[in-house]
């Protein structure tokens, strides 16, 4: 059984805390062990709710011990880096909330530490890890729809009253939060050989970016149009064109259904619908993936290698030198 213990103990935490109890239920192959804050009244609290078995006053504290197998940082981006060189420092394997770093430079650092020390690393998107992701690829790579041409996806809510949102200090902005998802979905589908991308930006008065367009032109002939929001709600769709049809996914954020539709049939309505498996919330699948990495003695996830992680942030480095979003720690 995998022992996971929990760095920051924000909202996120208390999702990924969720889902240990509910694959605690299932199997028992994984545990919300310990959840650690830098308040020990904090840290308490989250173990009573969450039923965590040890509660933290400090990160150092909790990974000094030796029980928890490996941590789920969830701080904010801001503090990725950081909690992850410390996690290696400890020896301890990391799942890192996304976005994996503030920026590019930083996560190579991370990348490069881990590597040199032989320790687990991998980046918690969601997205990449779930079934839909394999179910996805595999209607493309069939031909169901054809030649790919063309994907559109956004994401979207009304959360601009977010504090951390709004603080370049604590890499703020819509990109980083929900954009990291539309480029992930179109990397998903198109890789990441990009000949030329475009971008813009609206801004909160801190010069955070409040929404994004980002237009991606790949070297196949392929591109991709995204769109992402911290102002509005969205439809949250993702849609994939080839020339025989298309496939729409609900929700690129957390999917239960893809659509497919053929040329043929326009105006019909879908030729099929795909649901996805039932799931506790969608984080199990990339503790599953980290279960079985320990086990195997890799220090990468397949579903999201460091070199996707790398090219991830190297093109949201790009996005915000054209949007002119700035953080104080970027070099």
């Amino acid at each position: 059984m995998l022992n996971m213990g929990i760095l920051a103990a924000g909202g996120i935490a208390h999702s990924m805390a969720k889902t240990l109890s509910g694959m605690y239920r299932e199997d028992g192959r994984a545990r919300l062990y310990a959840v650690a804050s830098r308040s020990q009244e904090k840290a308490d609290a989250f173990a009573r709710e969450q039923g965590a078995e040890k509660a933290y006053g400090s990160y150092e504290q909790m990974l000094e011990d030796p029980s928890v197998d490996l941590v789920y940082v969830a701080s904010p981006h801001s503090h990725h880096a950081e909690h992850m060189k410390l996690c290696l420092a400890y020896g301890k394997p990391v799942l890192c909330e996304k976005a994996f770093t503030a920026n590019a430079a930083q996560a190579r650092e991370v990348l490069e530490e881990a590597e040199k020390k032989q320790i687990l690393v991998t980046e918690a998107i969601w997205t990449r890890y779930m079934p839909y992701r394999r179910m996805l690829n595999d209607l493309i790579e069939k031909g169901t729809i054809g030649k790919v041409h063309t994907v559109t996806a956004n994401l979207g809510y009304d959360i601009d009253t977010v504090p951390r949102l709004v603080e370049p200090s604590l890499a703020g902005g819509a990109l980083l939060d929900v954009g990291v998802y539309c480029l992930n979905f179109a990397s998903m589908v198109l890789g990441n050989d990009i000949e030329r991308m475009q971008a813009s930006a609206l801004y909160f008065a801190t010069g955070c970016d409040r929404q994004d367009t980002i237009a991606l032109m790949y070297r196949s002939g392929a591109m991709a149009s995204l769109m992402c929001s911290a102002m509005c709600l969205t439809d949250r769709v993702g849609t994939v064109y080839g020339e025989d049809g298309w496939l729409k996914v609900d929700n690129i954020n957390n999917p239960s259904r893809i659509e497919v539709w053929k040329k043929e049939q326009w105006g019909q309505g879908p030729a099929e619908v795909i649901s996805v498996p039932r799931q506790i919330t969608g984080y199990e699948y990339q503790v599953d993936s980290c279960i079985r990495a320990l086990r195997e003695g890799r220090i990468e996830c397949e579903e999201m290698p460091h070199a996707e992680t790398l090219s991830l942030m190297e093109q949201m480095d790009n996005i915000r030198q054209q949007t002119g979003v700035v953080y104080p720690f970027d070099a």
